[in-house]
């Protein structure tokens, strides 16, 4: 098995450029989540002349709708979401500053174009595991656009929060180098 990378939020460019695709990591600190609807407002915001809901410099969005926690829960299930939904605005993110998002599936060559350009990463995921995903999260506060419900903007701290890195700011993309791998198999 691979060695593990402890990454801590923010993350700084020396990690991103440390970052390699097929790295797998376990992330601790404070991440941001963010569906298509909230990304949508974001840009919106933005065009406006407005000031986002937090400051994206160094930080990582997770493309993720929690479910509402049960009872004694902090979350409830919180897995990844398409991170094709956001690529029409990732580009303008990224170029603000954003480092990092974790999602699930692929990202347009724009996403990866500004990815290069800016220094940022693409983590993956488990798709269907968004009970075990909720279990790393220890505080979640909905920080912006309450009415968009699960697809708010929350604030939430992780503990070591399994991720794997699927597009490095390279532009190293593991859904093609894997392909090529299992072709030569």
């Amino acid at each position: 098995m691979a060695d593990v990378i402890r990454i801590q939020t923010p993350l700084t460019q020396e990690m991103v450029v440390e970052l390699k695709a097929g790295d797998n990591v376990l992330i601790s600190g404070v991440i941001y989540t963010g569906r298509d609807a909230a990304h949508k407002k974001m840009i919106e915001a933005l065009a406006n002349g407005e000031e986002l809901p937090f400051d994206v410099r160094n930080q990582i969005i997770y493309f993720v709708g929690p479910t509402p926690p049960k009872p004694g829960q902090v979350i409830g299930s919180a897995g990844p979401t398409t991170s094709g939904r956001m690529d029409a605005y990732s580009p303008i993110l990224i170029s603000k500053g954003l480092a990092g998002m974790i999602g699930k599936g692929l990202r347009s060559d724009e996403v990866i174009a500004s990815m290069k350009e800016h220094g940022a990463v693409y983590f993956g995921a488990i798709g269907g595991a968004g009970a075990l995903m909720a279990k790393r999260i220890v505080a979640a506060e909905v920080i912006a656009y309450p009415e968009l419900g699960p697809e708010a903007v929350r604030r939430l701290e992780v503990r070591d929060f399994p991720a794997m890195v699927i597009i490095d700011s390279q532009g190293n993309n593991l859904y093609e180098s894997g392909k090529a791998q299992y072709r030569k198999a």
